[in-house]
């Protein structure tokens, strides 16, 4: 008997009205997300209010874990985007470790607003679908480039290990915060110390 292959639809596979129905399902589960929290959240829920079927909705996600790391994914991606931009503008002047304490400092604000997503981050990191461990590789890969595009002064051998310790370190202050095992701010101000430490040897101006 021929095995069917229940794998979701790759993204680039997918058509315009596919990418909408996709996109429409991880506005809605981010939406619920904000309003009920990751414990309360069901498929059901994202099928009615983004109005695609549940049957299709397992066409394009695995799992609610699978959901739920593609929703966060895209949501930290376009956070990203956003902190780059803004810290490499024309007017930038900033040192590699300014360009860098501001990011980590703005970032942690954006999930300060919205701690819900921050609970999503850290809930979805222990998944055990690979759909959901592909799209929070995806996330990786977009804080990499963005910390590259911040670090354009480090070497690429030592710039690649400053990504990977300012990765992990973002994610286990996050995972202390909405743990109840640290208050933001002192979470936001270890991250800001780790990174002046790790780019101190990469300074060539001195830091405000």
């Amino acid at each position: 008997m021929t095995k069917v292959d229940l794998s979701p639809r790759p993204v680039e596979a997918m058509s315009p009205r596919q990418l909408e129905r996709r996109g429409s399902l991880l506005s809605a589960a981010l939406g619920l997300v904000t309003e009920i929290g990751v414990e309360r959240l069901q498929m059901k829920q994202v099928s009615e209010r983004s109005g695609v079927a549940l049957g299709t909705a397992y066409r394009y996600f695995s799992s609610k874990d699978h959901l739920l790391a593609a929703a966060i994914a895209d949501w930290h991606r376009l956070l990203l985007a956003d902190l780059v931009a803004e810290l490499r503008g024309p007017r930038t002047t900033a040192s590699p470790t300014e360009r860098m304490v501001r990011f980590v400092r703005h970032g942690m604000r954006a999930y300060q607003r919205q701690p819900e997503l921050a609970r999503l981050r850290v809930a979805v990191a222990t998944s055990t679908d690979p759909f959901a461990s592909e799209a929070l590789q995806g996330m990786a890969r977009a804080d990499g480039a963005a910390l590259r595009t911040l670090m354009s002064e480090v070497p690429p051998a030592s710039g690649d290990l400053v990504q990977h310790i300012v990765g992990h370190a973002w994610q286990g202050e996050l995972t202390a915060w909405v743990t109840g095992r640290t208050t933001l701010d002192d979470a936001r101000r270890r991250l800001e110390d780790m990174v002046r430490l790790v780019l101190l040897p990469y300074e060539t101006t001195p830091v405000g």
